[in-house]
């Protein structure tokens, strides 16, 4: 098992399969995605083949796809079969916008997808567009429909606490759950190296949001080994439960169980990590036993918590860098 010098072990790998995101979202790309020089090559499926049996090898469970938008990856459900068919890997989702997720679901699911994340910032349709830069939200919500009809196993919404542009429709939100089978998961603003000014117009602490839930008759749930790091809460009079991720909260990292790839193939060791390390000559030599190997060594530089709260973000300049 890849345990860390703290004692934390890592069952959960968060994989990005691109950079590129077509949403332009006022908290993370409102100027849309930019590229200086020509997009750079991302991991190909033998690569990615590579990091998901070295990972597996090593103890991991759970690979998350993220992006960027994933959905922009042509190749996406063979990505994923790829990964559902590791020998050890249990569990395979996708993060995503949901731009396109009526007419793509279906490959997925047929490949394996257990679990879908997918980005809803708003139930009101103009403010959605506000927020993302795109009027979709009647397709996203079809797409949503659509892996329920499929059986998809878990899905969570996820919703970033906007102070100004969505903090008033959190009752809604928590009221659309009373019919719904669905995690739905508020996350606190980060910061980032480009939205310092508006995070400090933005961001909203989810310790309101909890105390709410609990005064409200929510009641936590116990997480299970290879969970995110959302606090989760269930209600016997909602099918749906809530979930709110703070990474603003004392002791966030305490409980990290997940690293990260980049769609480069750098093993980034935090989300807001000063630098990622080169791993792909591994990948693309096809030797997951060195790559092992290489992960176990450097883990132990793993630092036993992020400093956001001291304002530092890292090289993450935006989260769609790594998928948030």
């Amino acid at each position: 098992m890849l345990q860390d010098s703290f004692g934390r072990r890592f069952y959960y790998l968060r994989l990005s399969v691109t950079d590129v995101c077509n949403f332009r979202c006022n908290y993370c790309l409102p100027d849309g995605f930019q590229c200086d020089k020509s997009i750079p090559e991302f991991l190909s499926l033998k690569e990615i083949g590579v990091y998901a049996k070295a990972f597996a090898a090593l103890g991991t469970e759970k690979i998350r796809l993220t992006g960027g938008e994933p959905a922009l990856r042509r190749e996406l459900p063979e990505i994923i079969a790829q990964c559902k068919q590791t020998e050890g890997i249990k569990k395979v989702a996708v993060t995503t916008n949901g731009y396109n997720l009526p007419s793509v679901i279906d490959s997925w699911h047929d490949a394996g997808l257990d679990a879908l994340n997918v980005s809803i910032d708003s139930l009101n349709p103009a403010n959605f567009k506000k927020i993302t830069g795109h009027d979709r939200l009647h397709k996203v919500l079809v797409g949503i429909e659509r892996a329920q009809s499929l059986g998809v196993r878990s899905i969570k919404i996820n919703a970033v606490l906007l102070k100004k542009d969505n903090a008033s429709e959190i009752d809604q939100f928590i009221e659309w759950l009373k019919n719904k089978p669905v995690t739905l998961r508020f996350i606190e603003l980060m910061q980032t190296g480009d939205n310092e000014a508006f995070f400090k117009k933005q961001h909203l602490s989810g310790a309101l949001i909890i105390e709410e839930l609990i005064n409200k008759g929510w009641q936590p749930i116990i997480k299970a080994h290879d969970a995110g790091p959302a606090e989760e809460y269930w209600h016997p009079d909602f099918q749906g439960r809530v979930g709110v991720i703070r990474p603003y909260s004392k002791d966030f990292c305490k409980s990290c169980n997940r690293l990260r790839i980049s769609a480069l193939g750098k093993l980034h060791l935090c989300l807001f990590a000063n630098q990622g390390i080169d791993l792909r000559e591994y990948a693309q030599a096809g030797d997951a036993e060195q790559l092992s190997k290489a992960i176990t060594g450097l883990i132990m530089n793993k630092t036993p918590s992020h400093l956001l709260h001291q304002g530092h973000s890292g090289m993450i300049q935006h989260l769609s860098m790594l998928g948030g």
